[in-house]
């Protein structure tokens, strides 16, 4: 027993260093690009530290806002507020980014401490994905963008439609058991924490340090996941020009499809992204443009990583296809079917 131990962990050590191995080297090989090694090692590391940098201030206050919720929520006033219809429960998910701020980082450590606390899973699930643009900071961004329009317009009805449909379908579809990674449970589902903390009643003082506690373990605990996000979509950005991606995005089609590896690859926070599209406005189609600024807040690299810390790892899959497929034939029907 103890010998197969030995050997599974050598082998898992290395393939890591396998992957290291082939990280380095395929982001060091500069081939004909006329790029040199030292130009490679400077692009990445200036776009993974702009990458994380711009990440980790929502990450730290969405991790805040997990220890407040930890604290000074409970779950029977949760459950309370939430209507008892799955259906207007899963909508008044996707719209409590209204109440919880958060871009696509610091929505994830909130949506795993309402697990905790009972929230149902469809709730939850559109939760995460709509709450990085259906709150008041992406609309005040997208409308000084582009102004009050079709954009805007598109950009916060198909966030909720796609978000409220994969909530629905988690809701029939999948039991919590087989979804959340035990850490995520609520307790009276086997849920379990290594922090074991007090009651609440211990005057403001205390709780508050409380929150700050529970905030600074989340914190460190998604941040782990939000560094190998950052690195791969540094990698992604390096050896994939965006240049490159741009030169065959034409066609209703294409369009779309390019636009969403770009949302993907670029892991922009969602309050700036809509500047960032703006620069595509004249090249690129109505549906492409959407497609990127709903799916991109809804899953990038990053975010996809983040979601390994909440969810079982299938079903980390399909909460980027499914997503990223609606997207897709949603901005296909508009590039088609509305903006003819």
């Amino acid at each position: 027993m103890q010998n197969t131990t030995t050997l599974r962990k050598t082998v898992i050590w290395v393939a890591i260093l396998a992957l290291i191995a082939i990280f380095i080297y395929t982001l060091l090989d500069v081939g004909t690009s006329g790029a040199t090694v030292s130009d490679r090692i400077n692009t990445f590391t200036t776009r993974f530290l702009g990458i994380f940098i711009e990440a980790v201030p929502f990450l730290l206050l969405g991790s805040f806002f997990s220890g407040l919720i930890e604290v000074y929520i409970r779950r029977e006033d949760l459950l309370r507020m939430l209507p008892k219809n799955p259906l207007l429960a899963t909508m008044s998910g996707a719209m409590m980014g209204f109440v919880f701020p958060a871009c696509e980082c610091g929505v994830v450590p909130v949506t795993r401490r309402l697990f905790t606390k009972g929230l149902p899973m469809s709730v939850g699930i559109a939760f995460l994905l709509a709450a990085p643009v259906m709150n008041p900071i992406v609309l005040a961004s997208t409308v000084i963008a582009f102004g009050w329009g079709e954009i805007v317009v598109f950009r916060f009805v198909i966030t909720a439609f796609v978000a409220v449909s994969v909530g629905m379908l988690f809701a029939f579809a999948a039991r919590p058991h087989e979804t959340l990674l035990p850490v995520s449970f609520a307790p009276v589902r086997g849920g379990n924490f290594d922090i074991k903390l007090p009651e609440q009643n211990q005057g403001f003082g205390a709780n508050f340090y409380r929150a700050l506690r529970v905030g600074s373990d989340e914190f460190f605990e998604m941040g782990r996941f939000l560094i190998i996000g950052s690195l791969l979509a540094a990698w992604m950005q390096t050896r994939v020009s965006q240049g490159d991606l741009l030169n065959i995005g034409s066609g209703a089609f294409v369009s779309v499809l390019v636009m969403q590896a770009l949302a993907f690859v670029l892991s922009l926070c969602s309050t700036v992204d809509a500047f960032v599209a703006l620069s595509f406005l004249n090249t690129f189609s109505t549906g492409s443009l959407v497609a990127f600024l709903t799916f991109g807040p809804m899953v990038d690299i990053k975010s996809a990583m983040m979601f390994s810390g909440v969810f079982k790892k299938k079903i980390v899959a399909y909460l980027v296809i499914v997503p990223f497929l609606m997207t897709l034939l949603i901005g296909l029907w508009i590039n088609i079917w509305v903006m003819r």
